[in-house]
């Protein structure tokens, strides 16, 4: 974790997974953060997520940075960052492998 007065950037590695509930063409894929960092972003966004729950964030996953949001799984009990396939192509990320994921909320 670091900080530079004005956000958090939260670091972590995590496995890459896809959603099984649907079965559609690509899918979806997430990565689960560390209950220590949903936490700590669950804490700071307390009255402002979004719909379903939802929490800006900046993500940089090797050399592809973007906006997007994670949001709660109640089945994993903690936040999932979506990832999508033009990041995945990039990076070589494959399904079960690590991601290494610098992450700060907006």
């Amino acid at each position: 974790m670091t900080g530079d007065g004005t956000a958090t950037t939260y670091e972590f590695e995590a496995d890459l997974w896809r959603w099984q509930a649907r079965d559609e063409p690509g899918g979806w894929w997430f990565v689960a953060l560390p209950f220590e960092v949903a936490d700590a972003i669950d804490e700071a966004s307390a009255g402002r997520a979004g719909g379903f729950g939802s929490v800006r964030v900046e993500v940089t996953v090797g050399a592809s940075t973007w906006r997007t949001s994670v949001f709660p799984s109640q089945e994993r009990r903690t936040f999932v960052l979506p990832v999508k396939k033009a990041v995945r192509v990039r990076e070589g990320l494959v399904e079960g492998g690590p991601v290494g994921v610098a992450l700060r909320p907006l």
